[in-house]
C-alpha cells in the first residue's frame, strides 16, 4: 500500500510538502508586523510598475530601465522584444510577483529553513509554470516565429509533442543521435576491459607516449552517471587527455543495476567496486603506488575507501584527487530541499517496490533545480519554437542516466545526507568507525563555482576534517561543465593554493578572497601537480596480467557502459 502511494506521486512526500507549508503558514499568521512588511513590498512594487509603464507611454525616444531583473542564468527573456509594450509589462510583472514571494519566504522568525526554502522552491516552481515566456501568445519570440514561418514552428513543435509523449508513456530511451555513439565518437579512448564482477568493468587504456609515469591512475566515476562524461569526445576527453601526459589510466565502469541487484549496498561498492579495481591495478602495474581520482559520489566512496585504508595501514595510494566530489553534507546544495525522513521513506518504499531508483525519477529532480531554462526554456524551444534539441557529447551522455540500487541509495541517503555520519565521526566500516584525518597521501580537490549538485563551499570543506597535504582549486562553471574543462577551452579560469600538513584552517570566502583569478583550464594544473608526484618516467606496463588473473576481456568502453 505505501508503495502504491509512493508511485502515486513519483516519490514525492506530500506529508513533507504540507508540513513545510503548514510551518509557514502558521508562523506568517503569528506576525502582523511581517505582513505589513509584505504588504509595504507588494505597495512598493506595484508603484515601480506603475511608474515603468508610464515611462514607455511618455514616448521621448529613450528606453526605461526595467524595475525588475531576472536572474544572471535565466535566458527565458533574453529576446529584444520583452523590452517592448505589452511584453514588458508581462515580464515585469512576473518579476514583480517572484521578488514578493522571495521576500515572503524568507527572513520568517520562527520557520525552519529548510521548510522556508522548500516553500520557496515550491512557489518558483508553480510561478514558472504560468510565466509569459510559456505561452505562445504572450511570448513575442515565439508570436515572430509564427509570423516569419507562416505557423511552421508550431507544425513542428507539435509533432515534436506527439513523439516526446509516445516516448514517455513506452518508457522509452530517447533515440541516439547519429553524430554520437558509445565507441565510436563518444567514450572512443583505446583501450582493454581487463577486469569485470557484477558490478564493475575495469579498463585499462592503451598508452599514447613511449614512456609513462610508473604510478597508475584510477578514476573512481559516480555510479549515477555512466563514466564517459570523463571520455567524451576525443578533443573535451579528460581520460584521454591524462593518457597523452604520459599516464597508464585505468577507469571503473560501474553496471547499470536492475532489480535483481537491489541488495548491492554502499559497502559493497567499496569492498567489490573500489578495493577490487584497486586489487586489479596494483596486480598490473605490481610494486607502485597508485593515484586515486573520484568523481561527484566517486569521489565520496574513494574517500571512505581512502580513510578504511588509512585506519588499516594500507598505504597504496600515492595521491588523492576529488573532483565536485562532497565528503560533508551540511550544506549539500539544493538537493537536501527534496530530502527528510518523511521523503526518503517515500522513496525507500517506492524502491522496495521497484528495486531501484529508475534513472527517470532521479533525472526529474535534478530538472527541477533548474526548471527555468530545463524544463520550461526546453518546451518553450521545442514545442512553441519548433527547434530541435541541440546535439552534443555532453546532452547525450547527460540522457544517457543510469539507475540506483535500492539498499545502497538508501543507506547513501540515510548515512550520508540525512544523518552526515562521514564527517561526523560516526560512519563504521567494519564495525570500526573511520575518519576523514586519518589519511596521510596528499589531496587535489577540485570545487566549481556554479555547481548547485556538489556546491564549492561544501566541497571545500574537505579541508576542514583533513590534515594531509592540500591543493584546492576552484574552476568556473557547473558541476560538469566545471570538470570537462579542456585546454583551449573558451571562457574558462580558475583558482589554486596550497595548504601545507598540519596548516590552520582558512574559510572559504578568506581563501577566495586570497586566490586570484586565472585564465584557462585547470587541467594543466593537475597534470602538473600528478607530475610533481609521480617517479621519472619508464616504459609502459602490458595490458592486462593473464599470468594474474587479469585477461584483456574484450575493447574499451566495455559492455556496461551500453546498458539501458
Amino acid at each position: 500500500m505505501r508503495a502504491g502511494m509512493a508511485r502515486a506521486t513519483s516519490g514525492a512526500s506530500p506529508f513533507a510538502v504540507a508540513q513545510a507549508v503548514t510551518d509557514w503558514a502558521m508562523h506568517l499568521s503569528r506576525a502582523p508586523g511581517r505582513q505589513l512588511e509584505l504588504a509595504e513590498r507588494a505597495a512598493r512594487n506595484a508603484t515601480r510598475l506603475g511608474a515603468y509603464a508610464f515611462e514607455h507611454f511618455k514616448q521621448d525616444g529613450t528606453a526605461p530601465t526595467p524595475p525588475f531583473s531576472p536572474d544572471q542564468n535565466d535566458h527565458r527573456f533574453a529576446h529584444a522584444g520583452w523590452a517592448t509594450l505589452p511584453f514588458a509589462m508581462w515580464q515585469q510583472g512576473y518579476l514583480a510577483t517572484r521578488d514578493w514571494w522571495d521576500a515572503a519566504t524568507s527572513g520568517m522568525p520562527g520557520v525552519q529553513s529548510r521548510n522556508a526554502d522548500r516553500v520557496n522552491f515550491m512557489t518558483r516552481l508553480l510561478l514558472d509554470a504560468v510565466s509569459p515566456s510559456n505561452f505562445p501568445l504572450t511570448n513575442p519570440e515565439v508570436i515572430e516565429a509564427t509570423r516569419d514561418t507562416g505557423g511552421a514552428n508550431l507544425a513542428r513543435g507539435l509533432q515534436y509533442f506527439v513523439e516526446d509523449l509516445i516516448e514517455h508513456a513506452a518508457d522509452m530511451p530517447p533515440a541516439p543521435h547519429n553524430g554520437f555513439r558509445i565507441g565510436e565518437t563518444l567514450a572512443c579512448t583505446p583501450g582493454k576491459v581487463v577486469y569485470r564482477n557484477d558490478i564493475f568493468e575495469l579498463i585499462q587504456y592503451s598508452p599514447q607516449t613511449e614512456t609513462v609515469r610508473p604510478e597508475p591512475v584510477l578514476i573512481v566515476p559516480a555510479w549515477i552517471m555512466k563514466y564517459y562524461i570523463l571520455d567524451l569526445s576525443p578533443q573535451n576527453s579528460l581520460i584521454n587527455w591524462l593518457v597523452g601526459q604520459g599516464h597508464t589510466v585505468f577507469a571503473i565502469s560501474w553496471c547499470n543495476p536492475t532489480a535483481a541487484q537491489a541488495d548491492l549496498s554502499l559497502e559493497d561498492y567499496r569492498q567489490r567496486g573500489v578495493m577490487a579495481a584497486l586489487d586489479a591495478v596494483t596486480t598490473i602495474v605490481p610494486d607502485q603506488k597508485v593515484h586515486a581520482c573520484g568523481y561527484c559520489l566517486g569521489g565520496t566512496i574513494l574517500s571512505i575507501a581512502a580513510a578504511t585504508m588509512a585506519r588499516d595501514g594500507d598505504d597504496r595510494f600515492a595521491s588523492i584527487t576529488l573532483l565536485a566530489a562532497q565528503t560533508d553534507f551540511v550544506e549539500a546544495g539544493e538537493l537536501l530541499l527534496f530530502l527528510d525522513e518523511s521523503q526518503v521513506a517515500f522513496l525507500e518504499d517506492m524502491m522496495w517496490d521497484q528495486g531501484f531508483l529508475d534513472r527517470d525519477q532521479m533525472a526529474s529532480a535534478f530538472r527541477l533545480l533548474r526548471d527555468e531554462d530545463l524544463v520550461w526554456g526546453r518546451a518553450t524551444r521545442r514545442y512553441l519554437m519548433g527547434q530541435e534539441d541541440k546535439q552534443t557529447d555532453m546532452g547525450t551522455w547527460n540522457a544517457d542516466s543510469t539507475r540506483m540500487p535500492a539498499r545502497m541509495h538508501s543507506e547513501y541517503l540515510r548515512g550520508l545526507f540525512l544523518e552526515n555520519r562521514l564527517t561526523a565521526g560516526r560512519f563504521a566500516v567494519d564495525g570500526r568507525v573511520i575518519a576523514l584525518k586519518d589519511i596521510k597521501a596528499p589531496l587535489f580537490v577540485v570545487g566549481t563555482e556554479k555547481d548547485h549538485i556538489a556546491p564549492w563551499r561544501s566541497v571545500y570543506k574537505t579541508k576542514l576534517f583533513t590534515d594531509c597535504d592540500l591543493d584546492f582549486l576552484l574552476t568556473s562553471s557547473g558541476h560538469n561543465g566545471g570538470i570537462v574543462s579542456e585546454p583551449g577551452h573558451p571562457h574558462r579560469h580558475y583558482r589554486t593554493g596550497h595548504r601545507k600538513a598540519g596548516a590552520l584552517y582558512m574559510d572559504p570566502d578568506t581563501w577566495l578572497a586570497n586566490h586570484e583569478v586565472q585564465d584557462g583550464s585547470w587541467w594543466p594544473v593537475w597534470g602538473d601537480w600528478l607530475a610533481s608526484h609521480s617517479g621519472a618516467p619508464v616504459a609502459p606496463p602490458r595490458m592486462g596480467a593473464p599470468a594474474k588473473g587479469f585477461p584483456t576481456l574484450c575493447a574499451a568502453p566495455g559492455t556496461y557502459v551500453q546498458q539501458t
